[in-house]
C-alpha cells in the first residue's frame, strides 16, 4: 500500500454510490437483452466502449442526457430517466477526485475554456483509454498494489468528461510521433488507443497534431507540458517529472511556454496529416 491519502470520491461523500452502481448493472443488463457490445452501444450513444465499461461498473457517473438516449435506445420505458433528478444534484455536489498533490491542478482543468498539451514519452491521461491507463499504472516502478492502480485508473477516466461539456473547452494536443508506436500494454491495447486518438481527433473543439521524428529542428526537447485557461482566470502551465508536478502561475515563465508552443504547432503535421499518420500506424501490422 502507498501513503498517499485518497481522497473521498463524489459518490462517497454524498452517499450515492449505490445509486450509480445500480444504474450502471441497469445499463448493462439492458444493453445486453439488446444484444449489443460496449462498442455498438457507445456508438449509437456518442460514448468509447472504455466510457460505457466505466459506466456499467459504476466507477463514472452517467450524464443526464446518455440516460435519455440509452432509455430510449433500450426500450427501458423510462427506467433510466426516473433517477435523472438524483443523477443531476449529485453532478452538482460532485467535487474533484484525485491525489492531493494533483488537486490544485484538475480543479483547473475542470472548468477550462482552453487547454493546450504537449506530450513527449506516453499518450496524455485526458487521451486514455481505460486498457491503455491500466497498462501504465501497472507498469509504475515501484510497483502500486492493485486498490491504488484502479483507483488511478477511475480517477484519471473521471477527468475525461471534460470532452462532454457544453459548451466545450478549445483543446490543442500535439504527440511526438514515437508515442504512436509505443505499443503500451499490447499491441491490442495500443490499437483501442489509436482508434480513441482518432475519435478524439475528429471533435469539432479539437485540434490533434503529431511532431515527427524526422523533424530537423524543434524548440522543444526537455518535457511534456500543458497550457490551460479556467474560466476567468489567465492561463497557468502545468508539468510533470518523475512524479514531481509543478503548477505555474507566473505571468513570464507561461509566456514563454505558451510561445514554445506555439513553434510546435507550426512545426507538427497539421490535424488532417496526423489523422492520416494515426490511420496508417492503425493499419501496419
Amino acid at each position: 500500500m502507498t501513503d498517499e491519502r485518497r481522497p473521498e470520491t463524489p459518490a462517497e461523500s454524498e452517499g450515492t454510490t449505490g445509486l450509480f452502481t445500480a444504474l450502471g448493472k441497469m445499463v448493462k443488463l439492458l444493453r445486453e437483452r439488446k444484444g449489443l457490445t460496449q462498442r455498438e452501444f457507445g456508438e449509437r450513444v456518442g460514448y468509447g466502449p472504455d466510457a460505457i465499461s466505466a459506466m456499467e461498473r459504476g466507477v463514472r457517473v452517467p450524464r443526464p442526457e446518455l440516460l435519455e438516449k440509452a432509455d430510449e435506445l433500450l426500450n427501458a420505458g423510462g427506467l433510466l430517466t426516473a433517477a435523472l433528478p438524483e443523477v443531476r444534484e449529485a453532478m452538482s455536489r460532485a467535487r474533484t477526485r484525485h491525489p492531493e498533490w494533483y488537486r490544485s491542478y484538475a480543479g483547473l482543468e475542470a472548468e477550462a475554456v482552453s487547454l493546450y498539451d504537449y506530450s513527449t514519452m506516453g499518450v496524455l491521461g485526458l487521451l486514455q483509454t481505460e486498457t491503455y491507463a491500466r497498462a501504465v499504472f501497472t507498469q509504475r516502478h515501484p510497483p502500486l498494489d492493485e486498490e491504488t492502480i484502479e483507483r488511478r485508473v477511475t480517477d484519471r477516466l473521471s477527468r475525461q468528461q471534460l470532452f462532454e461539456r457544453w459548451p466545450p473547452p478549445e483543446c490543442s494536443f500535439v504527440m511526438e510521433q514515437a508515442v504512436l508506436e509505443r505499443p503500451i500494454g499490447s499491441d491490442e491495447v495500443h490499437a483501442e488507443q489509436l482508434r480513441r486518438l482518432l475519435r478524439i481527433g475528429r471533435l469539432r473543439n479539437v485540434q490533434l497534431q503529431v511532431m515527427p521524428t524526422k523533424r530537423h529542428e524543434h524548440p522543444c526537447l526537455d518535457n511534456s507540458f500543458t497550457l490551460l485557461t479556467p474560466k476567468g482566470r489567465e492561463q497557468v502551465a502545468y508539468l510533470e517529472s518523475q512524479g514531481y508536478p509543478r503548477l505555474i502561475t507566473d505571468r513570464e515563465e507561461v509566456r514563454i511556454l505558451a510561445g514554445r508552443y506555439g513553434i510546435i504547432r507550426a512545426q507538427a503535421l497539421n490535424p488532417h496529416e496526423s489523422l492520416d499518420l494515426i490511420e496508417k500506424t492503425l493499419e501496419e501490422p
